[in-house]
């Protein structure tokens, strides 16, 4: 069967694309090893690496009975921006989106079979696609691992050697994100409407708009502050619960902890010794409790005062974008330089929002840019119907 040029270039483009994932994700794989302190885990994403890197080993090879060559150096750009995501929302994080990106290959190769139509590549595939969904399986099974307070962070907690940060920096971006996001719709929503009900009059938007600003910014800011002080009361009333519990009854508290080191993979005997240890500091055995038994730390919790700062800054930003062209112009064109202004804006945070959720930065921008639209006809339309009822 022979196979037309474009063909040729549409298979060449594919196969080009499926060696340049597989050998990011082989590096980011190497990153989280590198960064793991849990021997079995380390080993696990090591492996992952390496069969990341013989699958890409597979592509280039085809690549190279097709008389195309490929070139390391190529996924050097991308690996990097991976590597600053991986510093920024950490390895568990990490972990879950490249557990949706594994699922996503095994989807897109298992469409290959059908659509590429070239007996070579479908050998590699029936031999990768089983990897894959083995990968995938291993990332899921890591990640809840992690959501249990880890051995490292246990030892950390009971030494008090290194203190981790209440907030990581993807919650940060996720206030601050969200912050912005309140601030920039509200406020577009208003100057729209303002603005539409007034002929565009400057004053009349600006008065209106720099209220709404005030206004979001207090209103996010007093929220973050009411949320993160009830987080920290809900913490301080389970563990004086947990006080209570080990004072009435530490023997079987010591019982209940001996057996969750057992279930982590100590033996009888050292989870014994280890307890023991614990609750010769009463102390340490109360915030070692409080890990195993209720997930909590103390130093994970939010302070109040920053989460306020925070919320009331990214909100007052995000609420002046929309009011910005009114203060260097008037009329339909500043409504238009705010309406392009915001749009852009919308789309930005619904970009930003995708560090931390891990899904398409476009599908985000795109989302957001959808609702601002929507929002802005909504305010418009209320705003000419006021407009018109007052004339």
């Amino acid at each position: 069967m022979s196979i037309s040029p474009l063909q040729n270039a549409e298979m060449i483009r594919v196969l080009r694309e499926n060696w340049h994932e597989e050998l990011v994700v082989a590096k980011i794989y190497h990153a989280l090893a590198d960064a793991e302190t849990n021997p079995r885990r380390k080993d696990l994403l090591t492996r992952m690496a390496i069969s990341e890197e013989e699958h890409a080993a597979l592509w280039a090879k085809r690549l190279a009975d097709l008389g195309e060559t490929v070139n390391p150096d190529d996924v050097e750009a991308d690996a990097r921006k991976q590597y600053q995501l991986l510093k920024v929302i950490g390895s568990q994080a990490m972990i879950r989106r490249i557990e949706k990106e594994e699922r996503n290959h095994v989807m897109e190769y298992q469409a290959q079979i059908r659509s590429l139509n070239d007996p070579a590549s479908n050998v590699i595939l029936e031999r990768v696609i089983p990897d894959e969904k083995a990968h995938a399986e291993r990332l899921h099974a890591m990640a809840r691992e992690g959501d249990r307070p880890s051995p490292r962070r246990q030892l950390d907690a009971l030494l008090d050697r290194e203190k981790w940060h209440a907030h990581s920096t993807a919650s940060w971006i996720g206030d601050a994100i969200y912050g912005i996001n309140d601030g920039l719709g509200a406020v577009f929503g208003i100057v729209t409407a303002v603005a539409s009900a007034t002929q565009s009059d400057s004053r009349a938007v600006l008065v209106a708009g720099l209220a709404g600003m005030v206004a979001s910014a207090f209103s996010m800011g007093s929220s973050a502050y009411l949320a993160a002080k009830s987080e920290r009361e809900v913490h301080e009333a389970e563990i004086e619960r947990e006080r209570r519990e080990i004072e009435m009854d530490p023997e079987h508290e010591r019982e209940e902890l001996e057996l969750m080191y057992q279930i982590k993979g100590f033996s009888e005997e050292e989870a014994k010794t280890m307890a023991a240890r614990l609750t010769a500091s009463p102390e340490e055995f109360l915030k070692t409790m409080a890990a195993e038994e209720l997930g909590l730390s103390e130093d994970r919790l939010p302070n109040q005062w920053i989460s306020a700062l925070v919320a009331t800054v990214a909100t007052a930003i995000g609420a002046f974008l929309p009011i910005l062209p009114f203060l260097y112009t008037t009329g339909s064109t500043a409504l238009m330089h705010s309406l392009i202004i915001s749009i852009a804006a919308h789309f930005a945070v619904g970009a930003g929002k995708s560090l931390i959720t891990g899904r398409s930065w476009i599908v985000h921008g795109l989302e957001m840019t959808l609702v601002a639209v929507i929002g802005g006809a909504l305010a418009f339309g209320f705003g000419t119907l006021i407009g018109a009822h007052g004339e």
